[in-house]
């Protein structure tokens, strides 16, 4: 019994120790599954750092763009990039909605990735993705997507292949969509404000997208339309700093800009350009018969048929109140002549309501025929339109060669007259360099009329420290609109642009102290200051033969409307026209600027200003004219 007895309890104890080692090694199987659990969860949560952390890199590089004020185009092409070689999509593309001729609805490509699978469906579909109208599918999941503002993926790959590419055999599907290695495509809508812009798209091969992944593509597009809503503002500033409100044209200063550009590449590859100017005639008749805004509609009318008439590579723009230049590249002056004439009889054939028919004049000059030289060859075409008007306007005429324009060689012989005998009290050093500057006209290859400016600002900064690089040639185009307004003969123009650059010369001989005193003038002092124009006029310039004929304008230039100007008190119509413009213009700009006494005025408060003294200082219909001028050509 002993050993039965022994037996047993044996038995016993080594049940106890099975069970034991039974429990021990379920105990160890849990903690082995529980390990492998928490590494797998620490590889996804590592995964989602991870991917975190490159979304957050991702968005700073969108946002980086954005603060570089880059194109649109660029912006988008680069977002693309992101997602294909830092996100590891197979494939992305940002599609936008546009509308066609018919108002129907379409997608085009703003931006799409590398992909060797798309690159066999433009080769199958034989398209150009730059131009091609994907079609907009009302049943499907893209609209769906935009429409529900909602983020949707879908798996048939296949069925969004064929959507876009239509005409795609099922061999040529079947084939595509075996190359790609994508399971999934996502559509995330895009908006620019509150209208419908279009949608991202991306393929991966991941079935199904995850919270985190949609969390992502939210961000994301939300950056996308950010850098949208910025480059939609960037470029609609820069739309408006080189375009022409009124019109929609471009305006002077961004012709001034190209036409420079394209002098030079004529130069450099010996090839012909040509320049149209245009005037729109009689408007003055228009403005005083039926009021300023059919007087804007029918420069509007002038602006279209340009827009409509021009090449996608010419520039039409306007240059002031009814006058517009067209600048045709590659076009000899042949070629310009029918260009021009096609635009007159365009022109000829509008009918606008209550006016009826408008006409044009229109002059013709061509770069390497007529001149090499830019200011020459604006100045050429110009004439050309002027002789149009005055030989019965509605009508094309074409340049006249000359060595250069009279009113400049008179403004250049007058100032190296004035100059080297010593008349204006400047310095030897001041002297020298602005001869250097008037004997570079003809030989420099910048304008002479630049060349002519900067000598004028360069005598008046002499005496005046706050007068601003510049304002001279403000001058002289605010001077001829004004005159082109009041349809004034070409030589009267020209007059009018030497008046402009001799009236304050006179200035000179003001003493400094005089000039730039910050306390109230003495009764003394003002009789100084009212002197100036007599000065300059008599003592100056009378010595000098070739400008008699300018005096009269510079003399009378203070001359008041009521009779309470100086030096002779003349008024209404016994002052010349183009001395109440220069008195008009010289008042606008040294409002514009600072002054020892007081800071510049802004440009509503100058208008005010004027419109005040309207009938007493100055001519009322002059200001206007004058005021209709400034406001057009946002003189700002």
């Amino acid at each position: 019994m002993n050993i039965f007895s022994g037996i047993k309890d044996l038995l016993g104890q080594i049940n106890k120790i099975d069970g034991s080692i039974y429990r021990h090694g379920r105990d160890f199987s849990d903690i082995y599954e529980k390990n492998i659990e928490l590494e797998q969860e620490i590889a996804a949560r590592t995964k989602e750092l991870e991917q975190a952390n490159q979304t957050i890199l991702t968005l700073n590089s969108v946002w980086d763009m954005m603060n570089s004020s880059q194109p649109l185009s660029s912006m988008l092409a680069k977002i693309v990039s992101i997602l294909y070689e830092d996100m590891n999509y197979h494939f992305a593309s940002i599609l936008k909605i546009e509308l066609d001729e018919h108002n129907t609805p379409y997608f085009s490509e703003k931006a799409a990735s590398a992909n060797r699978s798309m690159n066999r469906v433009i080769e199958f579909a034989n398209v150009n993705l730059e131009t091609y109208k994907f079609p907009y599918v009302d049943s499907s999941i893209i609209v769906k997507a935009i429409t529900e503002r909602e983020i949707y993926s879908t798996p048939d790959i296949k069925g969004m292949v064929k959507m876009f590419f239509p005409n795609l055999s099922e061999e040529q599907l079947n084939d595509l969509v075996s190359q790609m290695n994508s399971k999934s495509c996502t559509i995330v809508p895009l908006y620019k404000g509150k209208e419908d812009f279009g949608c991202l798209i991306v393929t991966t091969e991941r079935e199904n997208i995850t919270d985190t992944e949609s969390n992502f593509l939210t961000l994301f597009a939300n950056q996308i339309e950010l850098a949208i809503t910025v480059a939609g503002l960037f470029e609609e500033v820069k739309k408006q700093a080189i375009t022409d409100p009124l019109t929609g044209l471009f305006n002077r200063r961004y012709f001034e800009e190209n036409i420079v550009k394209e002098a030079e590449r004529s130069l450099r590859l010996k090839q012909s350009f040509s320049v149209v100017s245009l005037d729109l005639d009689y408007l003055k008749r228009i403005n005083d018969t039926y009021g300023h805004q059919f007087g804007d509609i029918a420069i509007k009318t002038i602006a279209n048929v340009l827009k409509k008439e021009a090449r996608s590579i010419d520039i039409p723009a306007r240059i002031g109140g009814e006058e517009f230049n067209l600048l045709l590249p590659g076009v000899d002056s042949r070629g310009a002549m029918i260009a021009a004439e096609r635009i007159r009889k365009s022109i000829e054939n509008q009918i606008i309501d209550t006016i009826g028919g408008v006409t044009a004049s229109i002059g013709v000059a061509t770069f390497l025929e007529h001149s090499d030289r830019i200011d020459e060859l604006i100045e050429l075409a110009d004439q050309a339109m002027y002789k149009a008007k005055v030989n019965g306007r509605n009508q094309v005429q074409i340049a006249q060669m000359q060595s250069e324009s009279e009113w400049q060689k008179i403004a250049m012989e007058t100032f190296m007259d004035i100059l080297s005998k010593k008349r204006i009290p400047v310095t030897d050093n001041v002297s020298m360099a602005i001869i250097q500057k008037l004997q570079s006209i003809g030989t420099s290859d910048k304008n002479s009329n630049e060349i002519l400016y900067s000598v004028v600002d360069i005598i008046s900064q002499t005496y005046n420290r706050m007068y601003k690089t510049g304002t001279t040639k403000s001058k002289i185009i605010l001077a001829i609109l004004i005159a082109k307004r009041l349809e004034l003969p070409k030589e009267e123009i020209d007059k009018l642009k030497l008046a402009i650059l001799l009236y304050d010369i006179g200035n000179i001989m003001v003493p400094e102290e005089i000039f730039n005193k910050k306390e109230p003038l003495t009764d003394a002092e003002r009789e100084i200051i009212k002197t100036h124009p007599v000065i300059a006029a008599r003592e100056i310039l009378k010595p000098i033969s070739n400008i008699q004929d300018i005096i009269p304008i510079i003399e009378n230039h203070h001359e008041n409307w009521d009779g309470k100007g100086y030096p002779s008190n003349k008024s209404g119509i016994e002052i010349p026209i183009t001395s109440q413009i220069v008195l008009l213009v010289d008042a606008f700009y040294a409002m514009t600027q600072d002054r020892p006494h007081r800071h510049a005025y802004e440009i509503d408060e100058i208008l005010d200003i004027i419109k005040k003294e309207a009938g007493q200082k100055w001519n009322s219909k002059l200001v206007e004219d004058f005021i209709d001028v400034v406001k057009n050509e946002q003189l700002q």
